[in-house]
């Protein structure tokens, strides 16, 4: 009777080897998680036969591969004792970016793996884009966890991964590298297209489409992803329309429009690949990154003329210095949720930080796409009006 290695991978990458079992062992765990009332759900590998992973509500990911053909796995370790790698000095509350480069690590976001999945882009010159899938698993609970551990064991990385339901983000790599979630189309590598090719998990079935019911204003987490996506000028639209239903849609897998044109794609768009996710899902909904002022609250006024004035005071004052603190409060707070500075320095001082900040959000396509010396950091009448349409307070001289 076949035997299998029995694994459990917890969220924290420790793990747990329990020896092996036998085929009747596998089958009851089968039955068990066919159980409507059972939170786990199974999925077989996708290249090794035999090998069988089942995903757990509570994070962890229980993994059976046949003794056959695979040793038993070394490195498991005690509950505990994270595996997990950070860069020196990067906290997970940060949101990384780059100057002149859009946003590479996203603020609070789970850390999943080491945070190496790929490479260089190979078209850089080509628009950024975004490929949208669904992890065809459920969602809640910690399944992110474990759906992020099976998609590191079958080297099917993406970007991101994001569940619905709790509003929860995990990113494995960097925003500006490769992701490992598409097929190659004949030799052209799909997941190096672009200037960026954001890939995004999300936990849900491609048959049912994860939008329904789901608002995104209320979706911090999401918005924190759509933040990053406009850091890298992805314009909000989809090229070759929007996603499928799925089973039973008819989708374009166009080569031209997927290596010429920006933008958003489902997995069911991208040239070489036959997956048809994430599904019907409402495309407008999933763009959707207008932030509502409170009903009934006026609208805050910002005059351009006291920003300026700090912009040129606060960086050569004492540190900390704050010419017009609450106006600066204003637009700190609104490139704190753009994505583009760090909750620590939105403090009423138009310092360094905020001066990169602002020159960020002037080259992003939403802050009007300046550069050179348009870009500098010092608020302009058009920047800073777009940037309060879109936060909720008004620019007056």
């Amino acid at each position: 009777m076949p035997l299998f290695h029995a694994t459990v991978i917890h969220p924290d990458r420790s793990i747990t080897y329990r020896g092996t079992v036998d085929q009747h062992h596998l089958g009851d765990v089968r039955a068990v998680a066919a159980l409507p009332s059972t939170p786990r759900h199974v999925i077989e590998h996708p290249r090794h036969p035999g090998s069988v992973f089942v995903l757990r509500e509570d994070g962890d990911l229980e993994w059976y591969q046949p003794v056959r053909t695979a040793p038993a796995p070394s490195g498991a370790r005690h509950r505990g004792k994270p595996a997990l790698r950070r860069e020196p000095g990067r906290t997970a509350a940060a949101t990384v970016a780059v100057r002149d480069q859009g946003t590479l690590w996203i603020g609070h976001a789970i850390r999943c793996g080491d945070g190496v999945i790929g490479g260089p882009m190979d078209t850089p010159g080509n628009p950024p884009r975004v490929v949208h899938h669904t992890t065809e698993s459920p969602a809640g609970g910690k399944y992110l966890e474990a759906v992020a551990s099976y998609l590191i064991k079958v080297s099917a990385e993406p970007h991101l991964i994001y569940c619905p339901v709790t509003d929860r983000v995990g990113q494995f790599g960097p925003l500006h590298h490769s992701a490992r979630a598409l097929r190659n189309d004949g030799s052209r590598r799909t997941n190096r297209e672009g200037r960026v090719c954001i890939q995004i998990e999300v936990l849900g079935r491609a048959a049912t489409p994860w939008t329904a019911g789901w608002d995104p204003r209320d979706k911090p987490g999401w918005q924190r992803i759509l933040t990053a996506i406009r850091s890298w000028d992805v314009p909000g639209l989809w090229p070759a329309g929007p996603p499928v239903t799925y089973p039973g849609g008819s989708a374009i897998r166009s080569r031209s429009v997927w290596q010429s044109k920006g933008g958003h794609f489902g997995h069911c768009h991208v040239p070489g690949n036959d997956h048809g996710d994430p599904g019907a899902i409402d495309a407008a909904a999933v763009l959707s990154a207008k932030v509502q002022p409170s009903p009934g609250c006026p609208s805050r006024q910002v005059s351009l003329a006291h920003v300026v004035a700090a912009a040129r005071k606060d960086p050569p004052g004492p540190d900390g210095h704050r010419t017009h603190p609450a106006e600066v409060q204003t637009v700190e707070n609104a490139l704190v949720t753009e994505g583009l500075l760090e909750p620590r320095y939105a403090d009423g001082s138009f310092g360094t930080k905020s001066i990169e900040a602002y020159a960020a959000w002037q080259r992003s396509e939403a802050g009007g796409s300046y550069r050179g010396g348009d870009a500098d950091g010092t608020p302009g009448l058009d920047s800073l009006t777009r940037l309060g349409r879109r936060h909720g307070f008004t620019v007056i001289p």
